[in-house]
């Protein structure tokens, strides 16, 4: 008789649950992933109840073990095979698929700051073909995307790609790609907050210098507040600063268009090929950061299918304002590919200091809003590793990176330097196991493909040149 799961009940078993069946469940004050998996997300839920539910999981696992002749299943692997919606929750998960799309503009870049500085800054020689480099970076970045959304299809957890590693090759290495990507994001936050307080914003301000130390302090407390909201008001405030974003955007590209003219050969190689493919491979880096809503995928409304639909319209808005605001840059004089904010620099010689103060605000809080998502990424990752309430953890998260950024005063300048090239490696070496182990994620659940093996292949490739990149560019994002 074939085994039938339905809402975290086995139908159809022959036998009811046996010692061996709660095997790693440890009674009413158990600390396994019971406590967790009833409320994800670290939602309130009634411990009777969660502690139940997690009960319930673990039969089904071991039954589905004896049934199938498997060895022993870790709760990672009941994760892989069990579908979230079949889990009883006792509130409903707080994130609309709107929000998480915000979300997700907001993360990828931002877009604000991909258009009006990042990716003018990795043209280098390639310039006169920046409207192809815009197209190629999207492309590149194409088999990383697809790997994300075929995890996501099975994985949505609060662990985000933590949970894809452990699922695809348990949870040793996985807590080795969680270590990388926790010492990356969290020295990110630090030297990030420096680089807008003595670098970013006094350029684009000058009258800024003389307030840089109270920047440094204001930031990450402004910060803070936003991320320790209710997380529905938090993403409320980082989708409004997305579609603030978004308008700016095309406010650049209407500026760029009328300014610069419209270059026939902007989406042709010119010069060395070599330069053309290392910018649009640097570009396609600068989108990394839009695995930071996977970190909350347990807790959007929808489940698996809105997770993967909320991504990936996410990252196509993205791709298509900022291929959108390279086009023209390929008639831009040297003095605007080498401004500060090659973005400003243009509204500025178009005669519009408005726009050029409105671009130049939304480049930092552009670079704010991607703070802001690794932070809700970090407080849930943190939360899956430590078992920790998501609340308490973004509670420390906040202190950390307030006294981070105090002690950073004592040289801020050499902050950025310091850390932005261990940051970038540790980026990339974590987003590389995630992609590396994919291929054994597909062979646990069915036949390996070519397919699968080529965008693990992509993936990873890109990542590697992540790692060369910043070896000798180091390059931001």
């Amino acid at each position: 008789m074939p085994l039938v799961i339905s809402g975290g009940v086995v139908k159809g078993a022959d036998h009811g649950p046996s010692d061996e069946d709660l095997k790693g469940c440890h009674g009413e004050d158990c600390r396994c992933p019971c406590r967790v998996i009833a409320a994800p997300g670290g939602l309130p839920a009634r411990r009777g109840l969660r502690h139940q539910t997690g009960q319930r999981l673990i039969v089904v696992a071991n039954t589905v073990r004896r049934r199938l002749g498997v060895g022993r299943t870790g709760f990672a692997d009941v994760a892989a095979v069990l579908d979230q919606s079949s889990i009883a929750r006792t509130e409903p998960a707080p994130i609309p698929v709107g929000l998480f799309v915000g979300l997700t503009v907001a993360a990828t870049g931002g877009p604000l700051a991909l258009a009006a500085l990042f990716e003018v800054n990795v043209l280098g020689d390639a310039y006169r073909s920046a409207g192809l480099v815009g197209l190629l970076g999207p492309t590149l970045f194409v088999p990383a995307l697809v790997v994300w959304l075929r995890y996501s299809d099975e994985v949505t957890q609060a662990g985000g790609l933590y949970s894809f590693v452990e699922a695809a090759a348990g949870r040793r290495i996985a807590q080795v790609q969680a270590g990388l990507w926790v010492l990356s994001y969290g020295l990110y936050l630090v030297y990030t907050v420096a680089y807008l307080a003595y670098d970013l914003l006094p350029a684009m301000f000058p009258s800024l210098l003389r307030f840089r130390p109270a920047l440094q302090l204001l930031i990450p407390v402004i910060l803070a507040a936003v991320v320790l909201l209710p997380v529905r008001r938090s993403l409320t405030i980082i989708t409004a600063t997305a579609l603030g974003q978004l308008g700016l955007v095309g406010v650049l590209v209407a500026i760029s268009f009328r300014h610069l003219g419209t270059p026939a050969g902007s989406l042709t190689g010119h010069g060395q090929r070599l330069d053309v493919g290392i910018a649009g491979a640097n570009a396609a880096l600068l989108f990394i950061c839009a695995s930071l809503p996977l970190f909350l995928a347990a807790e959007v409304r929808g489940g698996a299918p809105s997770v993967r639909r909320g991504l990936l319209t996410g990252w196509l808005i993205v791709a298509a304002v900022t291929a959108a605001a390279m086009f023209p840059v390929a008639a831009a004089a040297p003095s605007i590919l080498s401004a500060a904010v090659p973005g400003v620099a243009v509204a500025r010689v178009a005669g519009m200091p408005v726009s050029a103060a409105a671009i130049g605000i939304g480049v930092a809080v552009s670079v704010t809003g991607v703070m802001a998502a690794e932070f809700l990424a970090l407080s849930r990752l943190l939360h899956t590793v430590i078992r920790q309430p998501i609340p308490t953890a973004s509670r420390v998260l906040a202190g950390l990176l307030v006294a981070g950024s105090a002690a950073s005063l004592a040289d801020p300048l050499r902050v950025y330097a310091d850390l932005l090239k261990p940051s970038l490696i540790a980026l990339w070496l974590a987003q590389l196991m995630v992609f590396a182990v994919y291929p054994r994620f597909v062979t646990r659940r069915r036949r390996l493909r070519l397919v699968d093996v080529a965008l693990a292949a992509g993936a990873c490739a890109l990542m590697l040149f992540g790692l060369y990149s910043t070896s000798v560019n180091q390059l931001g994002t």
